[in-house]
């Protein structure tokens, strides 16, 4: 029984459905790079794992380094309740980054490279970038980022118009995303003198300043359409995405309470998900 509850403190660490969303991001790279669905299976599978990995990794030393505040914001997670010590969160990371490190090699040196670099500014948003705030969700935003621009690598592709632009929306959103986590978490970074938006200049501000990048990734979801670089499939799922967006905006700008954000903060990810549909579909032909 105890065995189980540690495996289920494990899983719960790693964020699986954020992990995966990560896996197809580089996926989505790579089907936006090559145009095609047509992709080499090895190749495939080895992005897919390396995004998977390095998210559970970034998220697993995360909790490890916010354990303090989670002890206030959030006691239930896996190490502020006892479940798994902070010593095997650590050797967890390391098992994680490991395996993304060997899948990226795998694939070829330019992937191995930006793996690296996403590695290192994850393991430094934990260790100190949070800290910071808004500096602090722009490593995030980047992170989030790279996976689009890995993906376009990982199939010898390298970088395009349309990636650049998938990344900028995912970058923003991201941001966005971030703010609005602050506004959440609040109580307990004030506690560990963590500057947000939301502890800086309070919640009303971060809702704001969450909404202005949340419109910025939607007004930036228009170019690819505009400069006819996707499909006629992109745009209906885009502005499905889109609308979810501006909706979610103006409810958190409407009632910025800890508990609408943990919602919008969802709600947010279930948009972002959309938009990974969006740029698969725009790779179909019409």
């Amino acid at each position: 029984m105890k065995n189980m509850e540690k495996i289920t403190g494990l899983i719960q660490l790693t964020r699986p459905i954020n992990c995966a969303v990560m896996g197809v991001a580089v996926l989505v790279g790579m089907i936006v790079a090559a145009q095609t669905f047509l992709l080499d299976e090895k190749t495939t599978l080895l992005g897919f794992i390396t995004g998977f990995t390095f998210l559970a990794a970034a998220n697993a030393v995360n909790d490890y380094y916010d354990r303090n505040i989670d002890a206030v914001n959030e006691p239930s997670r896996p190490i502020p309740s006892g479940v798994i010590q902070p010593k095997e969160a650590l050797s967890y990371v390391f098992i994680l980054s490991a395996t993304g490190f060997f899948t990226a090699f795998l694939t070829n040196v330019q992937s191995l490279t930006i793996a690296i670099v996403a590695w290192f500014l994850s393991m430094y948003y934990a260790m100190m970038g949070k800290s910071t705030g808004v500096f602090g969700n722009l490593v995030v935003g980047i992170c989030v980022a790279l996976p689009f621009i890995y993906g376009g690598f990982a199939v010898e592709s390298g970088l395009s118009l349309i990636l650049i632009l998938f990344a900028a929306m995912a970058f923003f959103s991201t941001i966005g995303r971030e703010i609005t986590k602050g506004i959440v978490d609040v109580e307990g970074d004030k506690l560990q003198s963590v500057k947000t938006v939301a502890v800086l200049y309070g919640s009303r501000t971060a809702a704001v300043t969450a909404a202005f990048f949340y419109i910025i990734a939607v007004v930036l979801s228009i170019f690819p359409w505009v400069l006819d670089k996707v499909s006629v499939w992109y745009l209906p799922i885009v502005i499905l995405a889109d609308v979810g967006f501006i909706s979610s905006s103006i409810l958190l700008l409407r009632n910025y309470s800890r508990e609408n954000a943990r919602t919008i903060k969802r709600m947010m990810l279930a948009c972002m998900v959309t938009g990974l549909l969006a740029f698969i579909a725009g790779t179909l032909s019409g």
